[in-house]
């Protein structure tokens, strides 16, 4: 598939054929994928809990999920998925990492950091699944894990403290759904969202911009 098509046809898919397993392969090739993100310092601080069997699956929805009467239509289709992973990010492989003489920050101050790239990069990491789960003719999700139930969820499956969970991913062969709701919004333009050169000037302004010089130009 085209690049641009895989981009074009990613959506968040919340209800999946429960009949139709992952491959192997497949899985391998999601994970592999999210291992080429980009890191800081190569820091590579992410790891990813694969939840295949019912069991684990169930395990999972019954320590992840909100508390009853919320949401239910959502959680029933997204149940259905056979496959989910669960990224997770590690702040100390990041904090060491630049600890490091190349680095120098040897005093490992969090407040160096202008922005958490240990979430960023793990979540840059979660983007390439959802986009090779497109590629694979996969629906995929990606969605959090209520902040009231992160121990819960760290309970059930051993998981260190020094990881942080950025969501879950379910993937699975698409089955149908309803449509978000969400997407009433529509999608914001590029002159709502874009700013060339200064915050002000919208890419409509740069391009009308563009023109007048290529009119003075004689071009």
């Amino acid at each position: 598939m085209e690049f641009a098509d895989v981009v074009r046809r990613r959506r968040m898919v919340r209800r999946y054929d429960p009949d139709r397993p992952v491959p192997d392969e497949v899985v391998r090739r999601l994970l592999t994928h999210a291992t080429r993100a980009p890191s800081a310092g190569f820091a590579q601080g992410w790891a990813f809990l694969v939840l295949e069997t019912a069991a684990e699956r169930e395990r999972f929805w019954t320590a992840a999920s909100p508390g009853t009467g919320t949401r239910t239509r959502w959680l029933d289709g997204m149940r259905t998925a056979p496959l989910i992973i669960v990224p997770l990010s590690d702040k100390s492989a990041y904090l060491d990492r630049y600890a490091e003489p190349d680095k120098g920050w040897t005093d490992r101050d969090e407040a160096r950091w202008a922005v958490p790239y240990w979430h960023v990069d793990t979540g840059m990491a979660a983007l390439l699944m959802l986009l090779t789960a497109v590629d694979e003719g996969l629906g995929a999700c990606l969605f959090g894990i209520p902040a009231q139930r992160l121990g819960v969820f760290r309970e059930a499956f051993a998981v260190p403290e020094a990881y942080a969970p950025v969501g879950a991913v379910t993937v699975g062969y698409r089955a149908a759904d309803h449509r978000s709701a969400s997407l009433a919004r529509g999608r914001r333009s590029l002159d709502e969202v874009v700013h060339r050169g200064s915050w002000g000037v919208t890419v409509e302004a740069a391009q009308a911009s563009a023109g007048a010089r290529n009119v003075a130009d004689g071009g």
